[in-house]
């Protein structure tokens, strides 16, 4: 049994990060600020940028900007 629950504890710890990362956090994530142009979302830290898109504020990175 105690197996069993290292076990489980080591896979959520191994895995934490990974969810962490994929659910929010500035890699393409869409944030719950409304905008109506880019002016409106807040200034974001390199190598992220805010832009408004589909009426939210939606993190990019530098290199990764979307055609306008």
């Amino acid at each position: 049994m105690a197996h069993i629950l290292m076990f489980v504890y080591a896979l959520i710890i191994f895995l934490s990060p990974f969810l962490i990362g994929r659910k929010g956090g500035p890699p393409g994530g869409r944030t719950y600020i409304p905008c109506i142009s880019d002016d409106d979302c807040i200034v974001a830290q390199p190598p992220y940028v805010l832009l408004c898109v589909n009426n939210f504020c939606t993190y990019f990175r530098d290199d990764d900007l979307p055609q306008r």
